[in-house]
């Protein structure tokens, strides 16, 4: 057997693995709630709705972009994940050396002709310069996060408020896309998306204090703590809850979404830095949350398409 034949479902297993499949949902799902709202579906001002574009953006934002997410995450994290005990799963693939370059060749090959696409869609839709510059956010954040020169992810708080752009900017680019009218309530609901990053990114951080700081990288959670961390997540699922308050109906039903990620930030209201790994216990709660908020959120956005 050829040799390069040999390693080949090796090296794709690698990169499903690298893409991190648990989590492609949370970004396809908000790109494609926001464009079916956006381009008509309940909101004022859409532009209308295009098959092409919404298949278009789903796939890209299940599997490409979280390719690049992760997989740049992975091959330049790879000596400090060395060091870490999560990595090697769900949590965070441990990439052997030799599919590093071939990872970020996947990651270009993959995600160019997805953008290209995407960039003749918001000419043709007439919402061109607003969904472009969203996009590029949205990737310039995903690079920016991992890559050499940049390091977002070890600049504290930087760090959350990147990581959190990387899930917000789906819908914000769906939006864009299909052209709503802004309003104050559908600034309420991104608002409070972004601060859910926020604070999901900052109690992951948690667990990995000791490992980080071993590693040599800076994190929100390295510079204030981990007691300081939990708590700044639990007041940011909080906050997000509160904005959501001010959102058209059924939004601030859905306000609840947030009860289930605070309480479980609660049980480390008092851990302290030696005792951080033992998050790890309510990051795997977090991913599953994840699912039971999904069910939630897509309740009420079936609520509010049927009521306006």
């Amino acid at each position: 057997m050829n040799v390069s034949t040999a390693s080949r479902p090796s090296t794709l297993r690698a990169l499903f693995v690298s893409s991190r499949p648990i989590s492609w949902v949370n970004t396809a799902y908000p790109f494609g709630a926001a464009y079916l709202l956006g381009s008509g579906v309940g909101v004022e001002g859409g532009g209308g709705f295009s098959l092409v574009a919404f298949l278009v953006g789903v796939v890209y934002f299940l599997v490409p972009y979280n390719l690049a997410m992760y997989g740049i995450n992975d091959v330049f994290d790879y000596e400090s994940d060395l060091r870490n005990p999560r990595k090697g799963g769900v949590e965070g693939a441990l990439l052997d050396k030799s599919v590093h370059r071939t990872t970020l060749w996947a990651v270009v090959v993959t995600n160019v002709p997805f953008l290209v696409a995407l960039v003749v869609l918001g000419g043709l839709s007439g919402n061109g310069p607003w969904s472009w510059l969203v996009l590029a956010i949205s990737v310039f954040a995903v690079i920016a996060y991992s890559a050499p020169g940049l390091r977002f992810k070890e600049k504290p708080f930087l760090d959350s408020l990147t990581s959190s752009t990387h899930f917000v900017s789906p819908a914000i680019y769906g939006l864009a896309l299909a052209g709503p009218h802004w309003t104050g309530q559908l600034v309420a609901v991104c608002v409070a998306f972004f601060l859910w990053g926020v604070a999901s990114h900052a109690f992951g951080a948690v667990q990995d204090v000791l490992a980080d700081r071993a590693g040599g990288i800076g994190s929100v959670a390295t510079v204030i703590g981990a007691r300081a961390t939990v708590r700044l997540a639990f007041v940011a699922y909080v906050v997000a809850g509160v904005a959501l308050l001010f959102s058209a109906f059924p939004g601030p039903i859905a306000a609840v979404v947030v009860i289930p990620y605070a309480l479980n930030v609660l049980p480390w209201w008092n851990v302290t830095d030696d005792g951080a790994e033992s998050a790890n216990a309510g990051w795997k709660r977090f991913l599953w949350i994840n699912y039971l908020a999904g069910f939630i959120v897509t309740m009420a956005l079936i609520a509010y398409a049927f009521t306006h």
